[in-house]
């Protein structure tokens, strides 16, 4: 996953270094480069951005300044000539503080880093999602909703598919339907009921999961449509 980023920098020499190592590097994608706070206020609250290349002293409005007017901050790396910033800089919680003239090997270890915690906080952020319990061979299990791609019905049992592995549940699927949220899963056929978010294609006969095809009743079918449309 890359980073969407921005380069703030009065200087449009120091704008074109920074921006050749960003386009150079695979974990991150150029949304645009400013040569002052305003224009990049502008686009940070237009667009997504994770991550800020920002100096400090600009016309105008400082890098700090720009930062103390943000709801919401991407993960910052400084870059600047002076090293006295470096103390403010990490009190407003930056990933990095880099000085110019930039090293490349210093600047790779940065977007290293920030993509690193760019993919913990992804992670943790997944992680707080809704969940069920389920007990399966006499255990009790968080399951994530956003992991299961379907259920499906097994005997007395049901089977719980998700991303790492299947859990048999003993359980109608009538009374495992009433533990999901509606509008995200719905009861496609006898035996199955899908993660709607997790659909990758569907005709009147399937909807296809992975490699898995899901067969859809006849007499649900204006409902898995309308369903399916609307995520």
């Amino acid at each position: 996953m890359k980073l969407n980023c921005i380069v703030v920098d009065d200087s449009a020499v120091q704008r074109v270094t920074i921006t050749k190592l960003v386009n150079e590097s695979t974990l991150l994608h150029l949304i645009g480069d400013f040569a002052n706070a305003l224009e990049a206020k502008n686009c940070i609250n237009n667009n997504t951005i994770d991550l800020i290349f920002l100096d400090v002293e600009m016309p105008l409005i400082s890098g700090f300044d720009l930062l103390d007017g943000l709801k919401t901050k991407p993960q910052i790396i400084f870059i600047t000539s002076k090293a006295d910033y470096a103390a403010k800089a990490f009190d407003y919680e930056a990933t990095d503080f880099l000085q110019k003239p930039l090293s490349k090997e210093r600047f790779i270890k940065a977007i290293k880093k920030a993509s690193d915690l760019h993919a913990l906080r992804y992670d943790l952020h997944e992680e707080q999602g809704e969940s069920i319990v389920i007990k399966s061979n006499l255990k009790k299990l968080k399951i994530y909703l956003s992991k299961i791609k379907w259920i499906e019905a097994y005997g007395d049992y049901i089977k719980v598919v998700t991303d790492d592995e299947t859990h048999l549940v003993l359980s109608t699927m009538k009374g495992f339907e009433k533990e999901l949220p509606e509008g995200k899963f719905i009861r496609v056929h006898k035996s199955y009921i899908i993660n709607l978010a997790r659909v990758e294609k569907f005709n009147n006969k399937f909807a296809e999961i992975g490699t898995t095809k899901i067969p859809l009743s006849r007499n649900k079918k204006e409902e898995i449509v309308k369903a399916i449309e609307s995520i």
